[in-house]
């Protein structure tokens, strides 16, 4: 098996996305002993937000691009290798401001390219990214998964719209939540590592 890990955290190994997402990984390295693993921090090495040349350059025919706009295309193109490239696939992500972070948001537009992950077929979009298991690691400082604030959760709603019309739609999310909340805080992660299921 062979395994993408993603993440979006800025907090490094303090992060409880990246703590739960390293035990995601360690499932799937137990369960798949000649896994291969492809780390890649979206934080330290983040991909360009999309800017004119990297518009231009996505739908401009590989033999009529520039040498501009060639340079352009090189983040998506390995983004997509490396997504393509995977068996598995683990997201770590915080929910900021009821969302993502912008670092995980734009490797999804690096990814989201007509004719290379999604084509339409008359009207009706197909996902070209398929064959593929993920994971989300999410963390929250409250509990966004049940009750009032559930209506707040834009971080697991658009991940499974956007991952799911590339073709991703094996998804499994799990959750860390609360973690700034006393009385849930103390037990968040235990609890988050053991209702993980492959």
């Amino acid at each position: 098996m062979k395994i993408l890990h993603l993440i979006s955290s800025p907090q490094g190994e303090a992060s409880f996305s990246v703590k739960l997402g390293n035990a995601i990984v360690g499932e799937l390295q137990s369960a798949h002993p000649d896994h291969t693993l492809t780390t890649h921090d979206l934080t330290a090495t983040p991909f360009p937000h999309l800017e004119e040349a990297h518009i231009t350059s996505f739908f401009t025919p590989e033999e009529k691009r520039t040498p501009e706009l060639v340079e352009a295309v090189k983040h998506s193109d390995e983004a997509i290798a490396e997504l393509m490239n995977a068996d598995a696939v683990v997201i770590d992500t915080p929910m900021y401001n009821f969302g993502i972070p912008s670092t995980l948001k734009t490797w999804i537009d690096h990814i989201a390219r007509a004719g290379k992950t999604f084509k339409y077929d008359g009207k009706t979009p197909e996902g070209l990214v398929k064959n593929k298991k993920v994971y989300l690691a999410i963390s929250s400082g409250g509990v966004y998964s049940e009750g009032f604030m559930k209506a707040y959760d834009f971080t697991e709603p658009y991940l499974r719209a956007a991952l799911g019309f590339l073709g991703m739609t094996d998804i499994k999310a799990f959750r860390v939540e609360g973690i700034k909340v006393p009385g849930l805080q103390e037990t968040a992660l235990d609890k988050a590592i053991q209702a993980i299921e492959l």
